[in-house]
């Protein structure tokens, strides 16, 4: 029975060892520099790279100021990652140190450890050169040139500091144009509502008869046109009293639209005398005795003078003052 249990353990920790073989043969480490041979102070970088599977993690060390004596680390980068394109099961990462040197000579920079979770890979080992600038011993030595002196103009001056002159510039001009501006612009004028008064079609109807008096048209044996203004005074207070239309109206289509309106017969009489016999000069040629002119006229004043509407003004706005 203890035999049996001691071969066990033995299988057991063979393969456990062929298991940590084969892993670790698919992970596989290199180092390598990126300038080998370098002048003092100059700088390179230090590429540690790693092909391992995609699922493996790996470790890289972390070194200090220095690799090696004089060897200084002047920075460490992030890792990069390259997936291989023939097979998406394996990457290879990619750690790199910017270092440089200060003095000449030739250094080993050796392997480093790097740790999976298979165990710890080495690197190989790598040589740097770092050499001196190189001295001509030929030539004479000279002294240090000074400073060259470069004289500073005022249009240099403008040149570079030429903004602070545009920009207050542009500032005054603002102000100018805008004291300017509100000088000299239009200054709006209050609006005032005049109220005007209207003048009662019955008052321009009368002043229209007195004016057709003082021609004395018929007097001059223009009786024709003497009645045709006065038929025109008449129908234009008409239409303007009642707001009906009477220009190129026959008498009676006028009387027609006066039909509902509050005009007495006897005003009504004294209308159609005044219409009808104006009709009968301008179409019949009838002619009317110098008592029957006249006689038209008084009744007009009379008609106008009994159906004039009170007086009223009427503002501009369209407000009504009694």
């Amino acid at each position: 029975m203890n035999n049996r249990f001691f071969n066990y353990i033995l299988a057991l920790l063979f393969l456990t060892c062929l298991s940590y073989n084969a892993r670790a043969q698919n992970i596989q480490a290199a180092a390598k520099l990126q300038q080998y041979t370098i002048r003092i102070g100059d700088q390179t970088k230090l590429f540690l790279s790693v092909r391992q599977p995609a699922k493996e993690h790996v470790n890289f060390p972390k070194p200090g100021d220095t690799i090696i004596s004089k060897v200084q680390v002047v920075s460490i980068n992030k890792p990069d990652t390259t997936y291989d394109q023939n097979d998406h099961n394996s990457l290879t990462v990619t750690q790199s140190y910017t270092i440089t040197c200060f003095d000449a000579g030739t250094y080993t920079i050796p392997s480093f450890s790097i740790g999976t979770s298979g165990g710890v890979l080495k690197t190989n080992a790598l040589t740097l050169q770092v050499e001196t600038v190189k001295v001509d011993t030929t030539k004479a030595i000279y002294d240090v040139k000074l400073p060259i002196t470069v004289s500073y103009t005022f249009l240099d001056q403008l040149k570079d500091n030429w903004y602070w002159i545009v920009f207050p510039l542009l500032a005054i001009g603002v102000i100018i144009g805008l004291i300017w501006y509100l000088r000299n612009r239009p200054k709006v004028e209050p609006v005032v509502q005049v109220v005007k008064p209207i003048i009662p079609p019955h008052v321009t109807a009368l002043n229209q008869l007195k004016e057709l008096r003082d021609k004395k048209l018929w007097q001059q044996e223009e009786v024709k046109q003497y009645h045709i203004e006065l038929s025109d005074i008449v129908r234009e207070y008409l239409e303007k009293r009642y707001a009906i239309k009477t220009h190129e109206k026959t008498t009676d289509e006028i009387f027609a639209g006066l039909k509902y309106m509050d005009i007495t017969d006897v005003n009504r009489e004294k209308l159609r005398h005044i219409l009808v016999l104006a009709d009968l000069v301008k179409f019949a040629k009838e002619k009317p005795l110098p008592a029957e002119n006249e006689e038209s006229l008084e009744i007009a004043i009379d008609f106008v003078v009994a159906t004039k509407q009170p007086e009223k003004l009427v503002s501009e706005g369209g407000s009504t003052h009694v």
